[in-house]
């Protein structure tokens, strides 16, 4: 799909998958708003889209478990454009530790407010440039986290805690504002490989049925589902874990 005229948000872009998201989407001809907690790590992305050519790219600071730069950086989105025609939630803090007391207490507020508090601000905060745009879709990267019964993740109880709570509000939202015609689409992958969009590996990993998922894969998922018909709601993709 070509993404020429749309504009798009990514949240947490400034590594791993939000920069493999920001690089693809740029690519295709987006015009990339890049976000994350530091200001200097989301320039470090913009300037290396830029140097693939690709002028239409902005940086943001944003902390998403604080209510008043997720404010902030909503109106300086609104500054530098009218409409937002994809929101991806991707920012997240990873906390590992299959240890409830392992984390400190302000670890577990930090990573639950980050993961769920920061996407619900984030949309609430964006929902009017979305609904600007003819063809408004809001991306959630989940989880396998997120889903009942998973277990096999070796990350944080509080990351668990934080990833169904996005799933819960993913579900909700998606029922509100499908008649207001915003697609909610959501992706609960399990643990996955990432190799670095502009490098060779990107292409060259294995994805054949038994190795590990790739960050190239859940990509084409994302960009599967944002380019069907406007009648097509993909509410959500789940993945087989390998074994």
């Amino acid at each position: 799909m070509n993404f020429a005229q749309q504009r798009v948000v990514i949240t947490g872009a400034s590594r791993d998958f939000g920069r493999t998201l920001a690089i693809r989407f740029a690519q295709r001809g987006a015009e990339v708003f890049v976000t994350s907690r530091s200001l200097e790590a989301s320039r470090r992305v913009r300037a290396e889209i830029r140097e693939l050519g690709h002028e239409h790219v902005h940086a943001f600071a944003c902390d998403l478990s604080e209510a008043a730069s997720i404010r902030r950086f909503a109106a300086e989105v609104a500054e530098r454009t009218d409409q937002v025609d994809v929101l991806v939630n991707n920012g997240a803090r990873w906390l590992e530790g299959p240890e409830l007391r392992s984390a400190t207490d302000e670890d577990v507020i930090d990573t639950i407010a980050t993961g769920a508090t920061g996407t619900v601000l984030t949309v609430k905060h964006l929902l009017p440039l979305l609904l600007a745009s003819d063809r408004p879709d809001v991306v959630n990267l989940i989880s396998a986290a997120g889903l009942p019964g998973h277990h096999r993740s070796d990350a944080h109880d509080a990351f668990y805690a934080a990833k169904s709570a996005q799933a819960g509000f993913a579900e909700i939202l998606s029922r509100r504002l499908r008649p207001r015609g915003v697609r909610v689409i959501s992706l609960y992958p399990p643990d996955f490989r990432n190799p670095d969009p502009l490098c060779p590996e990107w292409d060259d990993t294995p994805r054949g049925s038994g190795d590990m998922l790739t960050a190239h894969s859940v990509a084409e998922c994302v960009f599967f589902a944002l380019g069907q018909p406007r009648d097509c709601f993909i509410k959500s993709f789940h993945f087989e874990q390998a074994p």
